[in-house]
């Protein structure tokens, strides 16, 4: 019994390599081949090299250069970067609670976050944080990343910032105990007039449709009968963010949209009818920045012929990424399947596997076709599909509005075109010398008035001039009206909030223009394409 229990072990090995090795086409033996010479190198490297090598650095740096080898959206994330790369989506973090700019090598608090840890240890906007535990934080040392490594941390645990406040030569140290800060993926819900909501999204993340449920009913009291959703500048976020979103407007039974991939089977997600909004008038608006998730929320809207999306076409991210972590915290985001839009449609833009470049420069070669001022440079590279009422839609590079909005250059100078770094700095130091007067405005509209009545533009130039932006008189009449709600649009940022700086430069918006035209002439549901006989 015992032989017979042998050799049947024996057998059983035998069998199985001989399958391993012809049925799988040596997969296995052939990546267990190339990890062990990347294995072997990293050890000969270490062992023999003429100089000491930190190995974990020199693994930091090839690992992305093989995920570019795949695509564009494959990328590996180090330990220390993945914690501020997940925050950016989450519903919250564990901080300090200011918004900060950094001016003349000094972090300025641009606002305090309402009920945040550091509004309730006394620290003011204007402020300039000149210390962190009790060491300087000025010079070349302070910048975004350093600023946020020293200021985040645990919660409950304890830091000490010294500020210097405007007035004041002395510095006033304050003990602020770190707690969760909400992160926000809307920041605007209002009413644009009478009958039409607007609700701007930022990104797609952990709290995106309790937030956007919290928006309806905000508009819902105010008795809006059309709704806006600003998708424009928005890169994206979690798939299923985007899918719920969707849910809410559409009627049972409509694919929102599907993924796929070589190893991730066909997964379809519907809506399931219980939206409450599925018979409001729908607009939605996206430009060239707008990409992946909402470029899925807008492909539903449009393939189901449930809204108008106005504005330009959309970045063109199709592809599904998974987040993969390793042992020591450290993760790769690796594409595992491509999306889809109802229609059948991927609007993931070609791509040459190895060559990021091209791929980067996609948007500019936009602006050189023409394509961000005409309708007719835009480019498609994939077939025709067709929406649920047989319109035609395209993809392969995006989704394409159905109405065009282009971007307006006529007032552009190469003056205005190098003026947004002065303008930030001007917007803060204006704010600043000013907070006094500007905290006794509550309303967007009202700050407005009395910016209007300023000259900014002029006192802007003066500014600037002293700084190394040239005067130029002329072309400064010319682009008068850009610097103007440029620099208003700033300081309201810095005085009120987010929706206020929104509701200011939406006031003369032709995509928001175009919207309200569409909502006038009941044209939000599209309709069937007229036949001709």
């Amino acid at each position: 019994m015992p032989l017979i229990m042998a050799l049947c072990v024996v057998v059983g090995i035998m069998i199985g390599t001989f399958y391993a090795n012809h049925f799988s086409g040596n997969r296995l033996n052939i990546i267990n081949s190339g990890s062990s010479r990347l294995n072997d190198l990293l050890h000969i490297i270490e062992d023999q090299y003429v100089d000491k090598v930190n190995i974990d650095s020199l693994v930091d740096g090839a690992i992305p250069q093989i995920l570019a080898e795949l695509d564009p959206h494959s990328v590996y994330i180090s330990a220390k970067e993945v914690q501020t790369t997940n925050d950016e989506l989450k519903g919250s973090f564990s901080g300090v609670g200011i918004e900060f700019t950094i001016n003349e090598d000094t972090i300025r608090v641009q606002n305090v976050i309402k009920n945040g840890p550091a509004e309730r240890a006394g620290i003011l906007a204007g402020d300039k944080v000149v210390t962190i535990d009790d060491k300087p934080f000025v010079g070349k040392i302070v910048t975004t990343e350093e600023a946020m490594h020293r200021l985040k941390g645990p919660k409950d645990s304890k830091v000490k910032i010294g500020v210097i406040r405007y007035g004041q030569t002395k510095i006033t140290q304050f003990t602020v105990t770190r707690g969760d800060i909400p992160q926000k993926s809307i920041t605007a819900t209002y009413m644009v007039d009478d009958s039409t909501g607007y609700i701007r999204i930022k990104n797609f993340g952990e709290t995106t449709y309790p937030e956007l449920l919290i928006s309806l009913a905000k508009l819902q009291q105010e008795g809006f009968q059309n709704l806006i959703i600003d998708l424009r500048d928005n890169t994206g976020g979690y798939l299923q963010s985007a899918v719920q979103m969707a849910n809410e407007f559409l009627p049972k039974n409509k694919l929102i949209v599907y993924t796929q991939g070589r190893k991730s089977p066909r997964q379809d997600y519907r809506s399931d009818g219980r939206g409450s909004y599925q018979q409001i008038p729908l607009v939605v608006l996206i430009n060239e920045f707008s990409a992946s998730a909402s470029e899925i929320f807008a492909g539903a809207i449009q393939d189901n012929d449930r809204g108008t999306i106005i504005g330009r076409r959309s970045f063109g991210k199709g592809l599904v990424q998974q987040q993969i972590a390793f042992r020591d915290g450290s993760m790769i985001r690796l594409t595992v399947a491509r999306y889809y839009t109802p229609s059948g449609r991927c609007i993931q833009k070609p791509y040459t596997s190895g060559d990021d470049s091209s791929y980067e420069r996609d948007l500019l070669t936009r602006y050189q076709h023409g394509e961000i001022y005409s309708q007719d440079s835009i480019k498609h590279s994939g077939k025709p599909y067709y929406t649920n009422n047989g319109r035609v839609v395209y993809g392969g590079g995006g989704i394409t509005p159905d109405i065009f909005v282009p971007e307006d250059t006529t007032a552009y100078t190469s003056y205005y075109l190098q003026s947004p770094k002065y303008i930030m700095q001007f917007a803060y130091s204006y704010t600043d010398d000013n907070r006094l007067k500007l905290n006794n405005f509550k309303e967007m509209t009202e700050m407005s008035d009395y910016l209007q009545k300023q000259n900014m533009v002029d006192k802007f130039a003066t500014w600037a001039n002293k700084r190394g932006l040239q005067r130029r008189n002329l072309m400064i009449k010319k682009s008068h009206h850009l610097l103007e709600r440029y620099i208003n649009s700033r300081i309201i940022y810095n005085i009120l909030d987010e929706e206020a700086w929104s509701e200011y430069i939406n006031l003369d918006d032709p995509v928001i223009a175009k919207a309200k035209e569409v909502f006038f002439k009941r044209e939000a549901f599209p309709k069937k394409p007229i036949k001709k006989k």
